[in-house]
Formats: C-alpha cells, sequence, structure tokens
C-alpha cells in the first residue's frame, strides 16, 4: 500500500480540537495515515490549555511540531474530518468525509478538555482500525 492516506482535520480556527486530532493521530496511527489540520481562519498560538493537556497525558509539545493553518496551507488529502462545526464547516474536496461532532472545549475546564480529548484519542483508533482493513 505505497501510499498512506492523508487525513486532514480542520475545523474553523485550527487552534484546539483539530490540533489534538492532528497530534493524537501522528502519535497513534502514524504507520497508518498523515495527519494534517487547518481552519478557514489561524490564530497566532494553539490553545495554551489544548499544549498544556497534551504535555501533560501523552507528552507531546504540539507547539514543536505543529501550528495553526489554512485550508490552503496542506497538501490536498483523502480524507476530510471536520471537528463538528456545522454549517461554517470549511469545504475541502476528498473520497471521504465525516463530522466527529466535537464541542470545542476553549476556555473550559481541564475536565472538558480532557472529555475532547479522549473522545479524539478513541475516534482516531477507530478510524486507524477501518483504514488498516482497506
Amino acid at each position: 500500500m505505497g501510499n498512506k492516506p492523508k487525513v486532514a482535520f480542520i475545523c474553523v480556527h485550527n487552534s484546539c480540537r483539530s490540533q489534538i486530532a492532528e497530534a493524537l493521530g501522528k502519535h497513534l496511527a502514524g504507520d497508518i495515515f498523515e495527519s494534517y489540520s487547518a481552519g478557514t481562519e489561524t490564530k497566532p498560538r494553539i490553545n495554551q490549555d489544548a499544549v498544556r493537556l497534551m504535555k501533560e497525558l501523552y507528552d507531546i509539545d504540539m507547539e514543536k511540531t505543529q501550528h495553526s493553518k489554512l485550508l490552503d496551507d496542506i497538501p490536498p488529502v483523502d480524507i476530510v474530518i471536520t471537528m463538528g462545526c456545522n454549517v461554517k464547516c470549511p469545504y475541502l474536496p476528498c473520497k471521504h468525509r465525516e463530522d466527529w461532532g466535537l464541542d470545542d472545549p476553549t476556555g473550559k475546564g481541564d475536565e472538558e478538555f480532557k472529555k475532547v480529548i479522549s473522545t479524539i484519542e478513541t475516534k482516531v483508533k477507530e478510524l486507524k482500525g477501518r483504514l488498516k482493513r482497506k
């Protein structure tokens, strides 16, 4: 299976959920698919709560390897996963598209963040399982 499928995790701001998904995608499923994240707008920094908790939970420093990107900044992808921004969700051409319907934890406490991170981890593992079988 020469080229690994490219997966883009997208939401409007590319600073929190999609960044976590990119980091966990690389961390947990880098052998099966390539992970990218992007948004229709960018933030100067990745959400600091997300950065702190990802360090704490997985020892991943997102600021070292990731930054907020626009849709035009990533290569063409096979799979687009929107984080749950409904109508405003950015459109990218792809072979497969799904929405993970995640609430944005920005501004909420660590518990909310951890819930979202844990849900993203589960969904990344499910996606990995599905792509492995293809």
